[in-house]
Protein backbone atom coordinates (compact mmCIF):
# COMPACT_ATOMS: atom_id res chain seq x y z
CA UNK A 1 0.00 0.00 0.00
CA UNK A 2 0.83 3.46 -0.92
CA UNK A 3 0.08 7.14 1.08
CA UNK A 4 -0.86 9.91 -1.45
CA UNK A 5 -1.17 13.49 -0.20
CA UNK A 6 -1.89 16.64 -0.78
CA UNK A 7 -1.26 19.14 1.75
CA UNK A 8 -2.75 22.86 0.75
CA UNK A 9 -3.40 26.10 2.81
CA UNK A 10 -6.55 24.97 4.45
CA UNK A 11 -7.03 21.29 4.04
CA UNK A 12 -5.06 17.88 3.65
CA UNK A 13 -5.97 15.11 1.63
CA UNK A 14 -4.86 11.97 2.34
CA UNK A 15 -5.12 8.69 0.42
CA UNK A 16 -4.61 5.12 0.99
CA UNK A 17 -3.99 3.43 -2.19
CA UNK A 18 -3.50 0.28 -3.12
CA UNK A 19 -0.06 -1.20 -5.19
CA UNK A 20 -1.83 -0.70 -8.21
CA UNK A 21 -3.19 2.85 -7.11
CA UNK A 22 -6.64 1.73 -6.43
CA UNK A 23 -8.15 4.75 -3.60
CA UNK A 24 -9.18 2.40 -0.29
CA UNK A 25 -9.55 5.05 1.94
CA UNK A 26 -9.78 9.15 1.59
CA UNK A 27 -9.05 11.24 4.93
CA UNK A 28 -9.57 14.88 4.59
CA UNK A 29 -8.89 17.34 7.68
CA UNK A 30 -7.52 21.22 8.44
CA UNK A 31 -3.84 21.77 7.87
CA UNK A 32 -3.80 24.53 10.40
CA UNK A 33 -2.46 23.90 14.31
CA UNK A 34 -1.93 20.71 14.29
CA UNK A 35 -0.42 18.48 16.18
CA UNK A 36 0.57 14.70 17.07
CA UNK A 37 -2.77 14.56 19.04
CA UNK A 38 -4.61 15.88 16.07
CA UNK A 39 -2.73 13.55 13.84
CA UNK A 40 -3.97 10.02 15.91
CA UNK A 41 -7.37 11.15 15.74
CA UNK A 42 -7.31 12.22 12.40
CA UNK A 43 -5.10 8.89 10.96
CA UNK A 44 -6.77 6.39 13.47
CA UNK A 45 -8.48 4.59 10.40
CA UNK A 46 -5.19 4.05 8.81
CA UNK A 47 -4.08 2.23 11.95
CA UNK A 48 -4.51 -1.35 10.79
CA UNK A 49 -2.25 -0.53 7.81
CA UNK A 50 0.61 1.07 8.64
CA UNK A 51 2.70 -1.87 8.60
CA UNK A 52 1.16 -2.53 4.84
CA UNK A 53 2.48 1.00 3.63
CA UNK A 54 5.73 0.82 2.09
CA UNK A 55 5.64 4.50 -0.22
CA UNK A 56 5.02 8.01 0.96
CA UNK A 57 4.69 10.98 -1.07
CA UNK A 58 3.19 14.41 -0.50
CA UNK A 59 2.56 17.67 -2.52
CA UNK A 60 2.98 20.01 0.48
CA UNK A 61 2.45 24.19 0.17
CA UNK A 62 2.77 24.14 4.19
CA UNK A 63 6.00 22.94 5.21
CA UNK A 64 5.03 23.13 8.72
CA UNK A 65 2.34 20.48 8.87
CA UNK A 66 4.31 18.51 6.20
CA UNK A 67 7.08 18.24 8.57
CA UNK A 68 4.38 17.15 11.34
CA UNK A 69 2.32 14.78 9.20
CA UNK A 70 6.42 13.58 8.07
CA UNK A 71 7.59 13.34 11.49
CA UNK A 72 4.22 10.88 12.68
CA UNK A 73 3.83 8.78 9.48
CA UNK A 74 7.48 8.09 9.79
CA UNK A 75 7.32 6.62 13.18
CA UNK A 76 4.40 4.66 12.68
CA UNK A 77 5.62 2.59 9.37
CA UNK A 78 9.22 2.93 9.60
CA UNK A 79 9.05 4.49 6.27
CA UNK A 80 10.71 7.45 4.72
CA UNK A 81 7.93 10.47 3.81
CA UNK A 82 9.02 12.46 1.03
CA UNK A 83 7.63 15.91 -0.55
CA UNK A 84 7.63 16.20 -4.51
CA UNK A 85 10.37 19.08 -4.28
CA UNK A 86 12.53 16.67 -2.86
CA UNK A 87 12.52 14.15 -5.93
CA UNK A 88 14.09 14.42 -9.18
CA UNK A 89 11.51 15.18 -11.60
CA UNK A 90 13.79 16.62 -14.38
CA UNK A 91 13.53 14.26 -16.53
CA UNK A 92 9.73 13.72 -16.03
CA UNK A 93 8.52 17.74 -16.78
CA UNK A 94 9.88 20.35 -18.13
CA UNK A 95 9.33 23.73 -16.27
CA UNK A 96 10.25 26.95 -17.87
CA UNK A 97 10.11 29.54 -14.81
CA UNK A 98 11.55 29.61 -11.43
CA UNK A 99 11.18 25.95 -9.89
CA UNK A 100 10.99 26.93 -6.44
CA UNK A 101 8.69 29.80 -6.84
CA UNK A 102 5.77 27.36 -8.13
CA UNK A 103 3.97 25.57 -5.41
CA UNK A 104 4.35 21.92 -5.21
CA UNK A 105 0.64 21.42 -6.05
CA UNK A 106 0.77 23.26 -9.26
CA UNK A 107 3.54 21.43 -10.67
CA UNK A 108 1.95 17.93 -9.21
CA UNK A 109 -1.41 19.03 -11.35
CA UNK A 110 0.77 19.96 -14.63
CA UNK A 111 1.94 16.47 -14.77
CA UNK A 112 -1.10 14.77 -14.13
CA UNK A 113 -1.62 16.23 -17.82
CA UNK A 114 2.36 15.07 -19.20
CA UNK A 115 0.82 12.29 -21.20
CA UNK A 116 -1.69 14.06 -23.13
CA UNK A 117 -1.43 16.34 -26.12
CA UNK A 118 -3.20 18.90 -25.77
CA UNK A 119 -2.25 22.73 -24.88
CA UNK A 120 -4.11 23.39 -21.44
CA UNK A 121 -4.75 25.55 -18.57
CA UNK A 122 -5.80 24.10 -15.01
CA UNK A 123 -8.28 25.94 -12.73
CA UNK A 124 -7.34 25.40 -9.08
CA UNK A 125 -10.35 26.37 -6.84
CA UNK A 126 -8.09 26.16 -3.90
CA UNK A 127 -7.38 28.49 -0.51
CA UNK A 128 -6.44 30.58 -3.90
CA UNK A 129 -7.79 29.72 -7.52
CA UNK A 130 -4.83 29.22 -9.73
CA UNK A 131 -4.32 29.09 -13.50
CA UNK A 132 -1.63 27.31 -14.51
CA UNK A 133 -0.51 26.59 -18.39
CA UNK A 134 1.13 23.21 -19.84
CA UNK A 135 2.42 23.54 -22.98
CA UNK A 136 1.34 20.28 -25.84
CA UNK A 137 4.73 19.08 -25.14
CA UNK A 138 4.05 18.84 -21.41
CA UNK A 139 6.07 21.80 -19.98
CA UNK A 140 4.87 24.22 -17.85
CA UNK A 141 5.15 27.84 -18.68
CA UNK A 142 3.51 29.77 -16.25
CA UNK A 143 0.21 30.66 -14.66
CA UNK A 144 -1.95 33.16 -12.77
CA UNK A 145 -2.88 33.24 -9.19
CA UNK A 146 -6.23 34.88 -7.83
CA UNK A 147 -7.61 35.14 -4.28
CA UNK A 148 -9.66 32.16 -3.05
CA UNK A 149 -13.55 32.60 -3.50
CA UNK A 150 -14.06 31.96 -0.17
CA UNK A 151 -10.63 33.97 0.75
CA UNK A 152 -12.33 36.34 -0.61
CA UNK A 153 -15.73 36.20 0.80
CA UNK A 154 -13.71 36.29 4.75
CA UNK A 155 -12.05 39.13 3.62
CA UNK A 156 -15.61 41.17 2.83
CA UNK A 157 -16.71 39.72 6.34
CA UNK A 158 -13.29 40.23 8.32
CA UNK A 159 -12.54 43.66 7.02
CA UNK A 160 -16.15 45.91 6.64
CA UNK A 161 -17.91 45.72 10.14
CA UNK A 162 -21.36 45.56 8.71
CA UNK A 163 -20.74 42.82 6.54
CA UNK A 164 -21.73 38.78 7.81
CA UNK A 165 -19.94 35.92 7.11
CA UNK A 166 -21.83 34.01 4.15
CA UNK A 167 -21.05 30.56 2.66
CA UNK A 168 -20.62 31.09 -1.28
CA UNK A 169 -23.71 30.33 -3.39
CA UNK A 170 -25.31 30.27 -6.28
CA UNK A 171 -27.72 33.21 -6.61
CA UNK A 172 -31.06 32.98 -7.84
CA UNK A 173 -30.78 36.25 -9.48
CA UNK A 174 -28.17 38.84 -10.07
CA UNK A 175 -29.05 42.21 -8.25
CA UNK A 176 -29.11 40.84 -4.49
CA UNK A 177 -32.29 42.13 -2.12
CA UNK A 178 -30.31 41.99 1.31
CA UNK A 179 -27.16 41.96 2.46
CA UNK A 180 -26.36 38.63 2.11
CA UNK A 181 -27.68 37.89 -1.34
CA UNK A 182 -25.71 40.85 -2.63
CA UNK A 183 -22.28 39.60 -1.36
CA UNK A 184 -23.17 35.82 -3.02
CA UNK A 185 -23.84 37.34 -6.47
CA UNK A 186 -20.88 39.86 -6.53
CA UNK A 187 -18.40 37.17 -5.19
CA UNK A 188 -20.40 34.23 -7.70
CA UNK A 189 -20.70 36.45 -11.05
CA UNK A 190 -17.85 38.33 -9.98
CA UNK A 191 -15.58 34.89 -10.24
CA UNK A 192 -17.68 34.07 -13.33
CA UNK A 193 -16.13 37.12 -14.87
CA UNK A 194 -12.64 36.43 -13.28
CA UNK A 195 -12.30 32.68 -14.79
CA UNK A 196 -13.70 33.40 -18.00
CA UNK A 197 -11.80 36.60 -18.77
CA UNK A 198 -8.13 35.41 -17.62
CA UNK A 199 -8.49 32.38 -19.58
CA UNK A 200 -9.73 34.30 -22.67
CA UNK A 201 -6.53 36.15 -21.87
CA UNK A 202 -4.59 33.27 -21.96
CA UNK A 203 -5.32 31.95 -24.66
CA UNK A 204 -5.27 35.00 -26.35
CA UNK A 205 -1.39 35.47 -25.09
CA UNK A 206 -0.48 31.60 -25.90
CA UNK A 207 -2.21 31.72 -29.17
CA UNK A 208 -3.61 28.42 -29.42
CA UNK A 209 -6.27 26.11 -28.86
CA UNK A 210 -5.94 25.32 -25.27
CA UNK A 211 -8.49 22.99 -23.02
CA UNK A 212 -9.56 24.16 -19.52
CA UNK A 213 -9.56 21.29 -16.43
CA UNK A 214 -10.43 22.49 -13.34
CA UNK A 215 -10.03 20.65 -10.31
CA UNK A 216 -10.87 21.66 -6.68
CA UNK A 217 -14.78 21.49 -5.17
CA UNK A 218 -16.11 24.68 -6.17
CA UNK A 219 -15.85 23.75 -9.94
CA UNK A 220 -19.09 22.07 -10.38
CA UNK A 221 -20.53 25.07 -8.76
CA UNK A 222 -19.68 27.89 -11.01
CA UNK A 223 -20.04 25.46 -14.21
CA UNK A 224 -23.70 25.03 -13.09
CA UNK A 225 -24.38 29.02 -13.94
CA UNK A 226 -21.62 28.83 -16.96
CA UNK A 227 -19.65 26.47 -18.96
CA UNK A 228 -16.14 27.76 -17.48
CA UNK A 229 -13.91 24.93 -18.34
CA UNK A 230 -13.79 21.54 -20.43
CA UNK A 231 -13.22 19.18 -18.24
CA UNK A 232 -13.93 18.81 -14.41
CA UNK A 233 -11.04 16.23 -12.74
CA UNK A 234 -11.78 15.50 -8.71
CA UNK A 235 -8.48 13.49 -8.08
CA UNK A 236 -6.51 15.46 -10.76
CA UNK A 237 -3.94 16.15 -7.59
CA UNK A 238 -3.80 12.49 -6.75
CA UNK A 239 -2.98 11.24 -10.38
CA UNK A 240 0.13 13.75 -10.58
CA UNK A 241 1.29 12.25 -7.23
CA UNK A 242 1.22 8.77 -8.96
CA UNK A 243 2.68 9.37 -11.95
CA UNK A 244 5.57 11.07 -10.15
CA UNK A 245 5.63 7.99 -7.71
CA UNK A 246 5.89 5.64 -11.24
CA UNK A 247 8.78 7.67 -12.53
CA UNK A 248 10.58 7.82 -9.24
CA UNK A 249 10.72 4.17 -8.38
CA UNK A 250 14.19 3.90 -8.23
CA UNK A 251 15.41 7.57 -7.55
CA UNK A 252 17.44 8.98 -5.12
CA UNK A 253 16.13 11.77 -3.02
CA UNK A 254 18.11 14.90 -4.33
Amino acid sequence: MHILGDIGNTDTKLCLVSTKYKIIKKIIFPSKNLNQKKLSKYFISLKPNYQKINKILFCSVVPKSFNLIKKFLSKKTKINCFEVKNLNLKSLIKIKVNYKQVGSDRITNAISLINNKNNFIILDFGTATTFDVVDHDGAYIGGVIAPGVNLSLEALHQEAAALPHVDIARPDRVIGKNTVMCMQSGVFWGYIGLLKEICERIKTEHGSKMKIISTGGLGPLFQSAEKVFDEWKDDLTMHGLRLIFEHNKSSEVK
